[in-house]
């Protein structure tokens, strides 16, 4: 039996999150996505994580990245990439530069020269 596709209106709303880390060394993406998932489960622990329903998508270039995530719960992920202080032992700053609700506004936006 296959199953029925969900109405678009019972769907979760998302966003994409594209977000910078300044430091001194460029890090890969799987070092990045650990430290920045500690942040976010001391912030909002693992039942505020599973609601915001955070995906780390795979595009990562120049030390910048996209997260996807739930309409609801934006300001609460921008505010836990703020607390992230340091990545693999160095000083880093994690910042969000743009959110939107079209995946490739926010590639075109900030990877693809714009910005």
């Amino acid at each position: 039996m296959k199953l029925k596709a969900v109405l678009p209106s019972l769907r979760e709303k998302k966003r994409y999150i594209a977000f910078e880390v300044q430091t001194e060394k460029a890090f890969g993406l799987e070092v990045v996505k650990k430290n920045i998932e500690q942040s976010m489960k001391g912030f909002l622990g693992d039942l505020g994580m599973a609601r915001a329903g955070v995906i780390f998508l795979n595009d990562w270039k120049q030390n910048k990245g996209i997260i996807k995530v739930n309409t609801k719960y934006v300001d609460e992920i921008k505010a836990s990439l703020a607390l992230v202080q340091e990545i693999a032992q160095e000083k880093a700053i994690v910042r969000s530069i743009g959110v939107s609700g079209a995946l490739e506004k926010i590639r075109d936006s900030y990877f693809k020269g714009g910005n």
